[in-house]
């Protein structure tokens, strides 16, 4: 009985809030602002990075674009071997197949 009379009256609270609230974030006055802070916020999350990075790299280590950059290329070589240990492969089954044929 209690938890039906809560619920009931968080459904309420619920819809009100919700309606209220699509009210509100469909204002431009609301809209204009959030969207310039939002877009401040993102250019300082730049700026924050670009210093960090500048600052990452003058101590002499590798920046993220740095080890992005390395994980490629080791994953290109792996390939590489995985690619020419299955032609290897080939090969012996080829000449283990001659030599089968030839006695």
């Amino acid at each position: 009985m209690i938890w039906d009379l809560w619920k009931k009256s968080f459904y309420a609270w619920e819809n009100a809030t919700a309606d209220y609230l699509e009210e509100v974030l469909k204002n431009p006055l609301v809209l204009g602002p959030s969207g310039a802070v939002l877009n401040g916020m993102m250019k300082l999350k730049a700026k924050k990075q670009e210093a960090t990075t500048k600052w990452w790299s003058s101590m002499g280590l590798p920046t993220k674009h740095d080890q992005e950059r390395a994980l490629h290329a080791l994953n290109k070589l792996e390939s590489r071997l995985l690619d020419m240990e299955e032609e290897l492969w080939e090969l012996k089954q080829q000449k283990n197949q001659e030599q089968a044929a030839a006695e």
